[in-house]
């Protein structure tokens, strides 16, 4: 059952997200946590991980399982050592003392490879989006945890409920019981993108890890490092093409605040393949309409450029942006030359709820199995309405 997911897709258990180094913003609850556990003082029965996608959350939890399962963690506070018996039985994620709902399917090599790789992108994005509409935690899942739970006599037992928005209602009440009656030396660890979702009487009884706040300094220094040397354009406000090094502190800002403060998001977003493309949709979109580009036309060069997956986030990223705009706000995009763009046409309130809602439309219709050119197509078609 030790299979991981992370920004919504399955992910191998492999050493890095066990062993990886810590995140620099995660340093002072690090050390809260494990000197709480080496002074003899235990942790809260019930945790909870929750906040939006690129804050680190998994990578934290994770590696706090690793280090409380360890057994040489008195002697390595500042993570699991990764050679005792428990760190390899991590290793092959066999672990006996540790389950993970949901229960989902391990990928296959070629699926767990790089999801950068272009040329396996589109398959990967409709795979991802059929396996994560997919993911419930049911009323039997949680049933099945009780033996574990209960067993006593046996050690420090961890359980894990990742994507917890996903329990079901009569999950979630079953749940309830374990809370409320909690078992010497077992952990349960829940993670959250949307925690909003999450029944009051679940987040009443569980206590949330402080992980959000990242000091924006930090932050800074974290993506741009993370980048590094890497080769990454992005275009300037006069719609050229510029190296990311050129543009410096600015560009990285700009992607820390685009992705809401969250670095592993917004280092995730400079490497996208839609980032790059952002001042294309715009001359796209103005081509449309204008009368000077077909819809049809259009779909089809789109289609050599980015999966449907990858249109619509970038799609919903300019929308983001041209609400903005429209009431009366700054662009987030500084890069872009929106602002021009908006001075000379700005459309209605009401066309862009309508494209927004087309774009929702075509997740549910890609889930059905809709070909992915026929979504393209139709997509292009509200564009040129906007």
């Amino acid at each position: 059952m030790n299979n991981i997911m992370e920004n919504n897709s399955v992910v191998d258990t492999t050493d890095n997200i066990y062993f990886a180094p810590l995140l620099p913003w995660q340093q002072t609850l690090w050390s809260q946590l494990t000197t709480r556990v080496q002074s003899q003082q235990p942790l809260p029965h019930a945790l909870l991980a929750a906040g939006m996608q690129g804050m680190g959350k998994r990578a934290f939890v994770w590696r706090l399982i690793a280090w409380l399962l360890c057994r040489e963690r008195a002697t390595h506070p500042a993570g699991a050592c990764a050679k005792c018996e428990s760190c390899q039985w991590l290793r092959s994620g066999t672990h006996p003392s540790l389950q993970v709902l949901p229960i989902v399917r391990m990928p296959s090599s070629a699926e767990s490879t790089d999801n950068t790789e272009k040329s396996n992108s589109k398959a990967k994005d409709k795979k991802a989006s059929q396996s994560n509409s997919a993911l419930k935690i049911k009323i039997d899942d949680i049933r099945a945890l009780q033996p574990f739970i209960y067993q006593g006599g046996q050690g420090i037992r961890i359980c894990v409920l990742d994507q917890a928005e996903q329990m079901t209602v009569a999950a979630a009440n079953a749940l309830l019981k374990t809370l409320e009656e909690p078992q010497s030396q077992v952990h349960l660890f829940l993670i959250s993108d949307t925690p909003a979702q999450l029944l009051p009487t679940i987040k009443s009884r569980v206590q949330q890890l402080p992980l959000q706040t990242i000091d924006t300094t930090v932050a800074v220094n974290y993506v741009t490092n993370a980048l590094g040397h890497t080769v990454n354009y992005v275009t300037n406000a006069l719609g050229h093409t510029v190296n990311r090094e050129a543009v410096g502190t600015a560009a990285i800002e700009q992607l820390i605040q685009l992705a809401n403060g969250a670095p592993l998001a917004a280092i995730a977003m400079a490497q996208a393949p839609w980032y790059s493309k952002r001042s294309l949709w715009l001359t796209t979109w103005q081509a449309l309409r204008s009368g000077k580009r077909s819809s049809v036309a259009a779909s089809d060069y789109w289609q050599n450029q980015l999966s449907i997956v990858e249109f619509m986030h970038l799609s919903e990223m300019m929308l983001l942006d041209m609400r903005r705009v429209c009431l009366g706000l700054g662009e987030l995009q500084k890069d872009v030359n929106l602002s021009s763009v908006l001075d000379a046409y700005q459309p209605a309130d009401n066309g862009l709820e309508a494209f927004a809602s087309s774009i929702q439309q075509t997740k549910i219709a890609l889930q059905q199995n809709v070909q992915e050119k026929f979504a393209y197509d139709k997509l292009m078609q509200e564009l040129a309405y906007l």
